[in-house]
């Protein structure tokens, strides 16, 4: 269990608008996954980044202490200058073994996250997860990590209140975004088509609002959300022509520099005066600062939700116990998994030693008798010879198992 290690950077220590720094521009993520991985001779990786956290998340004997950590991020190429790195690194958090995987059922179960309850997270966790399996970047250890995870969260999920009536980032946003009273026939532009616009264009959708324009970079998910809601699609380069007006933006996209710059908003305002909103849940902001400091605007972000869910974390601080008494649980679960894992591996060439006696009694040893037999006495052994082979393969995995778990 050693080998699994977790870096991680949260909104516990780190303002979320400095954690938006330390996010990897995804048309390039892989291949610096791979050069990290194969630089420090990691076996398995993958790299998570929400709204208030960017982890990674190791399978490796390498240790992974403060050196280590400055030594990959400095690899990672991610462009911070030497004294933003260094406070990065006072404010990380390094797991190791059980410390690793009970951070990760608690990360996936939302007890970590800004907003207690919000099921996202796991979700976003799993994405990230299957993003870097599909590119070989994790195996079988880290499956069985994912496979505890997801369990876990389901289970906590199902058999506690943490998120009943539940509250996430996105309703919590659409909340500040109602008290504004916008009319429903409001032209709302909506930049980007991740999972997380997609929720909270639920929102809208489900209270009338029905005015919209999507913009992506892909234009075909700008199809997929615009088709849900009835509205257009265009590409991201499109936003600089795009002449309609607006009363509100929403959005959030993993870009790594502003999409919203003075420049666009000019444009997108195209003539019109009056106290426009912006929704930007974006980390870092899609939002460049000058625009806040230009143009009389009301910017709900996600730093700006942060005393709703600290109440949130209040009311539902009774139900942490009962989520983390299922965590230990899974956790003790997973250890013995493990140990019928290992028994599984070291005796996986039994079956094939088996069928190897097998097929050298039948055809060599014994092949003079075998041959002399009639065809129905030799299906009856052939039988015989099935049925022991089944229990010689079975049985020994059992009393290992046993024996290793059990004693």
């Amino acid at each position: 269990m050693e080998y699994l290690k977790v870096i991680a950077f949260t909104h516990k220590q780190i303002e979320l608008k400095e954690l938006g720094k330390l996010v990897i521009c995804q048309e390039n993520l892989t291949d610096k996954l791979r050069a990290v991985k194969a630089h420090f001779g990691i076996d398995e990786i993958f790299y998570l980044s929400t709204c208030n956290r960017v982890e990674f998340v190791f399978s490796t004997a390498v240790q992974v202490n403060r050196e280590f950590a400055e030594s990959f991020i400095s690899e990672m190429r991610i462009g911070l200058c030497p004294h933003a790195t260094q406070t990065f690194l006072d404010a990380a958090s390094i797991y190791e073994g059980k410390e690793a995987l009970n951070h990760l059922l608690r990360t996936s179960c939302s007890l970590e996250s800004l907003v207690i309850g919000e099921k996202e997270i796991l979700a976003q966790l799993r994405k990230a997860y299957e993003d870097c399996r599909e590119e070989g970047l994790t195996g079988d250890k880290l499956r069985l990590v994912m496979e505890c995870v997801v369990k876990t969260a389901k289970e906590v999920y199902t058999n506690t209140n943490i998120s009943k009536n539940p509250i996430s980032v996105v309703s919590l946003a659409y909340r500040k975004l109602k008290d504004l009273k916008l009319c429903s026939n409001a032209r709302v532009l909506i930049i980007g088509a991740g999972e997380t616009n997609r929720n909270l264009s639920k929102y809208l959708q489900k209270h009338k609002f029905s005015n919209f324009a999507v913009f992506n970079r892909t234009l075909e998910k700008a199809q997929q959300l615009a088709a849900d809601l009835n509205g257009e699609a265009f590409e991201l380069a499109e936003l600089v022509n795009y002449k309609k007006g607006f009363d509100a933006i929403i959005t959030c996209t993993s870009a790594v520099e502003p999409i919203i710059t003075p420049e666009i908003y000019t444009s997108l305002l195209n003539g019109e005066a009056g106290k426009k909103t912006i929704v930007d849940l974006a980390i870092p902001n899609d939002t460049a600062p000058e625009v806040l400091e230009q143009f009389d605007v009301n910017f709900i972000e996600v730093h700006s939700l942060n005393e709703v869910a600290k109440k949130n974390l209040q009311e539902r601080y009774h139900e942490l116990v009962h989520a983390e008494a299922i965590i230990e649980q899974n956790i003790t679960e997973y250890f013995v998994m493990l140990k019928q894992r290992k028994v599984e591996l070291a005796m996986r060439q039994v079956p094939q030693k088996i069928k190897e006696i097998r097929h050298n009694a039948v055809n060599t040893v014994f092949a003079d008798e075998v041959q002399s037999l009639d065809d129905e006495s030799r299906a009856i052994l052939e039988k015989v010879i099935n049925y022991m082979e089944k229990k010689y393969i079975s049985v020994p995995m059992i009393m290992a198992k046993d024996i290793l778990i059990n004693h």
